[in-house]
């Protein structure tokens, strides 16, 4: 298992509360195959750097979870077809190493 932080954009048009429980949907796929969603963070609606799609604001989603690569392209994929999600970036963050002082 490998941990990821994925970030989703979504059209500003959608009402924010139904975002969380769509997004859950998309998320079975980690559940699935056997991995964790550890946060869903919904930042809400904000404005961003450049236009997507005509559009110069979204609803901004940070998700913590746990998952095997296959099952994260999986879930990528999806939420690419869905056209409500403007953009999505999953990244694996940087191990904290702790350092003795």
């Amino acid at each position: 298992m490998r941990a990821y932080e994925l970030m989703v954009l979504i059209d500003p048009e959608v009402d924010e509360r139904t975002v969380e429980p769509t997004l859950k949907k998309y998320l079975e796929v980690v559940t699935n195959a056997g991995g964790t969603v550890d946060n869903i963070d919904v930042w809400g609606r904000r404005k961003t750097a450049y236009e997507i799609q005509k559009k110069s604001e979204a609803i901004y989603v940070v998700v913590n979870f746990q998952s095997e690569p296959a099952a994260t392209q999986e879930l990528d994929r999806l939420l690419n077809l869905n056209e409500t999600i403007l953009r999505t970036k999953i990244i694996r963050p940087e191990e904290q190493k702790i350092t003795a002082e």
